[in-house]
Formats: C-alpha cells, structure tokens, sequence
C-alpha cells in the first residue's frame, strides 16, 4: 500500500476571497490530517510576505496519484486566514 500525506498549500486571495489562487506549497509532508491543520497557523506566518489581500492555508492530501483522475479534486475545507491588508 501506498503512502498517503498531506501538505499546506498558501492561496492568495482577492477582495473578498472569491478569487483564490495557489501561490505556494510548504514543502513539509504531515502524515495525517490534524498534523497538517496544527501547522497551518505557522505557515501562514512564515509566508505572510506575499502580496495579496488576503492568504489562506488550505491541507490538500498528497501521494500516489490514481491510474484515472478523479472529476474533483478532494481537498479538505479547513482553511485558516492569516491576514487581511486594507
């Protein structure tokens, strides 16, 4: 069987977080998911440089990718919010 990991991914964020983008990957693989979500604060903080409005961490599950690609993506919709420049 297979590995399974999680990451943080740092989304910028637009005016009212409609438009969110990747705009970087902590490259540390967290073994589970509560891991992953106790880090996500620190994350934000160490990449707050990025100009955005707003910058949201997000953990997405990692690992061996499948043979057929699932129609959506799963992500995990904890996302916490680290700043919002005005």
């Amino acid at each position: 069987m297979d590995t399974v990991y999680y990451v943080i991914a740092i989304l910028g964020c637009g005016d009212g977080q409609i438009q969110c983008a990747p705009v970087a990957t902590v490259p540390t693989h967290f073994k589970s998911e509560a891991a992953c979500a106790a880090a996500t604060r620190e994350a934000l903080i160490a990449n707050s440089d990025l100009d955005f409005p707003t910058l949201v961490a997000r953990c997405r599950r990692g690992g061996p990718r499948p043979a057929v690609a699932p129609k959506e993506p799963k992500t995990i919709d904890k996302a916490v919010i680290v700043a919002l420049r005005g």
